[in-house]
Order: C-alpha cells, then structure tokens, then sequence
C-alpha cells in the first residue's frame, strides 16, 4: 500500500533540483534594555554563486520583553529571479515581492543547548506580469504565510557559548501559505540547516554549513504540482551593536 501511494505521488509531481549558496549580513543595533534595530541582507545564488537565486533585505523594531521573548515588527523586499530549469514565474520572469512580518522569537536553555522557537507572520504582495510582454509587474496580490522555526545550538567546549566559543547548530523551518490567492503551495517551503560557527566576541558571530530547502510552485504544470529540492551552504556573519551606554552618556 505504501508503495503504491509513493508511486502516485512521484507521477503527480515534477521535480527541480538545484545547487545554492547562500550568503548572509545580520546586524543588530541595541538602542536601550527594551529596543533595537534589526538590519539583514542575504546574496542567494544559484549554481552555489553564479547565477542570481534571490536578493532579500530585512529590515525589523524588536522589542525584548524578557530575556527569553523578543518581539519583533519590519519589512522586507524580495527579488527573485528565473534560476534552475523550472522558473518559478510561469513566464520565466524575475519578480519582486513587499512583505510585512510580524515575528515572535522564543528562547530556553537545556543544559549546554541553547533552543529557541520562531514563530513569524508574513503578509505578502508579491508580483506578477498580466502578459508576457510587460517588462516589469502590474499586479501584486496579497498572501499571507505563517513560519516556524525551531533552532538548537551547543558548545564545543565549556557549558555556554561565550567569547572564542565553537559551537554546532541546527535548524529546521516550515513555512505554510494561507488566504484565497495562495494556490498549489499551502505548504510553501521548509529549510533544514547544520551549521558550525563562531563566537568571537558579543560583537561578531561567524557561521556556516548544509542548508537544504524545498520549495512548492504556487501554480501547477500540465497538471502536475512543482517541487524544487535546492541543496547547497549557507554562510553568515552576525554583528551586535550596542549603543545603550552611547545614549546614556
């Protein structure tokens, strides 16, 4: 029974394989106990650097509640291009896309791993072409997607990640589509990460490793649901500002 439904479902869908890379800025700016600024930037490349995947900036107000929840309001502008043998605009299109995020981080402490669950709402404008001879978008339809996020990390010596401080890390994201204009891709994407990183200092954080993301088309191809397998690295460089005595002196 089981290989019958397998059988089903691999005739039912096509499949697009890629290789990424990923390359990642994160800066914060503490502005007192409560606020701060969040800043990010990732360069996504197709064939791991050669050809443009997606250019994504991030801009957020967090808010730290306590020291284990930090809300977080901003916006982000995606553009995405036609990568891989499957474009994921029907007509082989870059777009771009406006969102507004709300995000809620949640964090504990289980002996020496550090766990921390990322709850996010999105609300999309993303662009489409009306007929394939525009050469930008006339439309942008409005979707929602809920993410989650669930993120472990652990030392490679001493108990804590402190200054000069190895650690692993590991990750997994689900992201879901919902509202009347999302189509094929309720489920939207989920994104597997094992990275290694560094801790210099409370100002510079390096890390990077395996990703892996699954993305469903929100649109079908002669009947069939489209799936990309993307398989690749990602590489970070995480900076924390701290201008809290700056704006106390």
């Amino acid at each position: 029974m089981i290989s019958i439904s397998t059988s089903f479902s691999a005739q039912n869908r096509i499949s697009d394989h890629n290789n990424i890379g990923w390359y990642a800025y994160n800066g914060t700016f503490k502005l007192d106990s409560k606020f701060s600024i969040h800043t990010e930037y990732q360069w996504r490349r197709n064939d791991y650097i050669t050809t443009w995947q997606q250019s994504l900036l991030r801009l957020g107000l967090n808010y730290q509640v306590n020291p284990n929840l930090q809300l977080r309001v901003g916006y982000a502008w995606a553009e995405t291009f036609p990568y891989g043998d499957i474009p994921i605009n029907g007509m082989g299109k870059d777009f771009t896309e406006h969102r507004i995020y709300e995000m809620a981080t949640i964090t504990d402490k289980i002996g020496k791993v550090d766990l921390s669950h990322r709850f996010m709402l999105e609300q999309r404008w993303v662009g489409r072409y009306s007929n394939a001879n525009l050469t930008s978008e006339d439309q942008y339809p409005f979707l929602n997607r809920a993410r989650y996020m669930i993120r472990l990390q652990m030392p490679l010596k001493g108990n804590s990640i402190g200054d000069k401080t190895p650690y692993v890390a590991a990750y997994d994201e689900l992201m879901i589509g919902f509202g009347k204009n999302v189509g094929e891709n309720i489920f939207d994407q989920n994104r597997i990460g094992v990275l290694l990183g560094y801790k210099f200092n409370n100002l510079v954080r390096l890390e990077g490793g395996y990703l892996n993301q699954i993305v469903q088309f929100g649109r079908e191809i002669e009947g069939k649901n489209v799936f990309q397998y993307n398989n690749g690295f990602i590489v970070s460089a995480n900076f924390n500002f701290d201008f809290s005595k700056k704006i106390v002196d």
